[in-house]
């Protein structure tokens, strides 16, 4: 039998879907994104893998890409950082 989902997991689900949209254009530069945390108030911490965990884009990226994602398909997300 499986376990109810908990709001974490559902959250976690829903942000994963968001950097969905956007990994296939992070994976044709061999590069991946992971969710390292997502804190109670609402922030995102992930990590760039691959080329582009030392991209010199990655920055641009972020902003352009995986930020504007994650918020406009997760509105629970208040803030997204990048860890590395």
């Amino acid at each position: 039998m499986a376990e109810p989902q908990t709001i974490e997991t559902t959250l976690t689900a829903k942000v994963e879907q968001a950097l969905n949209t956007i990994r296939p254009y992070l994976e044709a530069d061999g590069g991946d994104i992971r969710i390292s945390e997502i804190s109670k108030e609402g922030v995102l911490k992930v990590e760039f893998l691959g080329n582009c965990a030392g991209c010199t884009m990655s920055s641009m990226t972020f902003r352009a890409g995986v930020e504007e994602a994650v918020k406009r398909l997760v509105p629970e997300i208040r803030s997204v950082e990048a860890i590395n």
